[in-house]
C-alpha cells in the first residue's frame, strides 16, 4: 500500500484499507485523476467496476476510465466518440491525400515513360539514319574504288 490515503479516500473523506480497491490505480500525487472520474462515474461504480475485472486488466480500466472521464468533461456529448470521429476524419482525408497522390505518381511515370520511350525511338531513328548515311556512303565509296 502506498503511504498514506489514496486519492480516491481522500477525496472521499475516508479512511485508506490496505486492501483498497483504487490505491494502486488512484495515487495520492494525482487527485485530479480520481475526481474526473469519479465526477463522471461515481465511485461506487468504479470500485464495483474494478473488482469485476482480474486485477491484471485493472490497471488499464482505471487508464481508460480516467481517459473517457476527462473526454466526456471536455465535451460532454460526444466524449471520446466524438475523439474517434474526428481521427477518423483525419484518416480518411490522409487516404484520400494518399490515392491522389499514388495518381500524380503514376501520371508522371506514364509521362516520364513515355518521354523515356520517344527518347529512345529518337535515338533509334538517328542511329538507323546515322548507319544509312555510313551505308551509303560506303556503297558510294566502293562503287568510285572499282
Amino acid at each position: 500500500m502506498i503511504s498514506g490515503r489514496c486519492a480516491a479516500c481522500r477525496y472521499l473523506r475516508r479512511r485508506c484499507p490496505s486492501d483498497c480497491i483504487f490505491a494502486p490505480y488512484f495515487p495520492p500525487n494525482n487527485p485530479q485523476r480520481f475526481a474526473s472520474v469519479h465526477r463522471i462515474y461515481g465511485a461506487s461504480n468504479v470500485g464495483r467496476m474494478l473488482q469485476q475485472l482480474p486485477p491484471d486488466l485493472r490497471a488499464q480500466a482505471a487508464d481508460t476510465l480516467y481517459y473517457e472521464a476527462e473526454c466526456r468533461v471536455e465535451d460532454p456529448v460526444y466524449g471520446c466518440v466524438g475523439v474517434i470521429s474526428r481521427l477518423h476524419e483525419q484518416i480518411d482525408e490522409a487516404e484520400c491525400e494518399l490515392a491522389k497522390t499514388r495518381a500524380d505518381i503514376v501520371i508522371n511515370s506514364d509521362i516520364g515513360q513515355q518521354a523515356q520511350v520517344q527518347q529512345i525511338h529518337d535515338e533509334v531513328e538517328d542511329n538507323s539514319s546515322l548507319l544509312q548515311e555510313q551505308s551509303n556512303a560506303g556503297q558510294t565509296q566502293l562503287g568510285s574504288s572499282f
